[in-house]
C-alpha cells in the first residue's frame, strides 16, 4: 500500500471537540518540566485553582492523532518535523473547544526519500466561536516519497544568529519523561519500546518532539517572561535531532525587541535538537 496524495489533499475533520481540565493543564505541565525545582512560579501551573495558569505550548497536544493511521504510511517511520502556533488569545487551563484539520501542503522528495505532509489545526471555543489558535504541524514520511506528489512549498525556517546567544536555560529531563509525556494522548511506541525504536534506526526509545517542544516554550516563560504566558503570541520549533529521556537541553536565545530566536542543544552529544525556533512575544 502507497500513500495517496489525492486522499491526503482531501482530507479534512470538522468540529471535532476537545475538553481540557484543571488536572489535564497540570498534567501537561508536569509532562514538559514543570515541577522539579518545586517553585511557586511552578505550582500555578500545577495546581487547580482559580488563578491556575496553562502553558501555550499545550495546543499543541490537540495535533496528536489527528487522522487515521492507515493512509498508506508506516506509522512507526513517521516524525514530527516542525510544530507552529499562533495565538489569538492565551490559553485557558479549563476550556470546551472545537478543532478543525486539513492538509495544507504535500512535498515529495523522490523515491526513497521523505514525504513531508503540513497539517493545519484551527482552534476556536466552543461557545461563541471564538478564534483561539492556530497551528501547523510538518510530518515526515521517512522513506515515504516517490508517489509523484506535489511539490508543495515547506514552511521557510528562519535563520538563527551567528553570534553568541543573549541568554541560555537548562532543563533536564527525567528518566520517565516520556512515559509522563505519553499521557496527553500520543502513544507511539517509538517512544516507550525499545524494540520498536531499534527498528525505526534509534538507539533507544526517543523523547516525543512536542516534549521538547513543552520544555522549551518553558524556558523562554522562565527565562524571558517571568512565567507569565500571555506574553507569547507565537512559538515554532523544527525538530532537527532526537532528545532521549534524561537529557539536559539547554536552550539558546537571542532576543531583539519581541522577536526571540532559539535553539535547543544537548551538549552530552554535541548535539542540535530543535533548530531554527521563533517566539514572538505579544505587545
Amino acid at each position: 500500500m502507497t500513500v495517496d496524495p489525492a486522499r491526503l489533499r482531501s482530507l479534512q475533520r470538522k468540529d471535532l471537540p476537545f475538553v481540557w481540565r484543571a488536572d489535564q493543564s497540570a498534567l501537561y505541565a508536569l509532562s514538559v518540566g514543570f515541577g522539579r525545582d518545586d517553585t511557586e512560579a511552578d505550582r500555578n501551573f500545577l495546581l487547580p485553582s482559580a488563578t491556575q495558569l496553562a502553558i501555550p505550548s499545550m495546543a499543541s497536544v490537540m495535533t496528536v492523532n489527528v487522522f487515521e493511521q492507515d493512509y498508506g504510511w508506516d506509522y512507526q517511520q513517521m516524525l514530527h518535523g516542525e510544530q507552529y502556533l499562533k495565538l489569538f488569545r492565551p490559553i485557558q487551563p479549563q476550556a470546551e473547544l472545537l478543532a478543525d484539520f486539513s492538509v495544507d501542503a504535500i512535498h515529495d522528495k523522490g523515491a526513497n526519500r521523505p514525504l513531508f505532509l503540513v497539517v493545519r489545526t484551527d482552534v476556536r471555543q466552543a461557545l461563541g466561536n471564538v478564534p483561539v489558535c492556530s497551528l501547523r504541524s510538518t510530518l515526515i514520511g521517512r522513506s515515504a516519497g516517490g508517489i509523484e506528489g506535489p511539490q508543495d512549498t515547506l514552511p521557510i525556517p528562519r535563520p538563527i544568529p551567528d553570534r553568541g546567544a543573549d541568554l541560555r536555560h537548562q532543563g533536564q529531563t527525567r528518566p520517565e519523561q516520556a512515559y509522563l509525556y505519553r499521557l496527553n494522548g500520543d502513544h507511539n511506541p517509538l517512544h516507550v519500546d525499545p524494540a520498536r525504536a531499534r527498528a525505526a534506526g534509534f538507539q533507544r526509545p526517543i523523547l516525543h518532539g512536542l516534549c521538547s517542544y513543552g520544555f522549551a516554550c518553558r524556558a523562554i516563560l522562565e527565562t524571558i517572561c517571568q512565567f507569565d504566558p500571555t506574553l507569547i503570541a507565537e512559538f515554532n520549533a523544527r525538530f532537527s535531532a532526537p532528545v532521549y529521556a534524561g537529557d539536559t537541553i539547554t536552550t539558546l536565545m537571542w532576543q531583539s525587541g519581541e522577536e526571540v530566536l532559539f535553539q535547543c542543544r544537548v551538549d552530552a552529544r554535541s548535539s542540535i535538537v530543535i533548530d531554527n525556533g521563533y517566539c514572538r512575544l505579544a505587545v
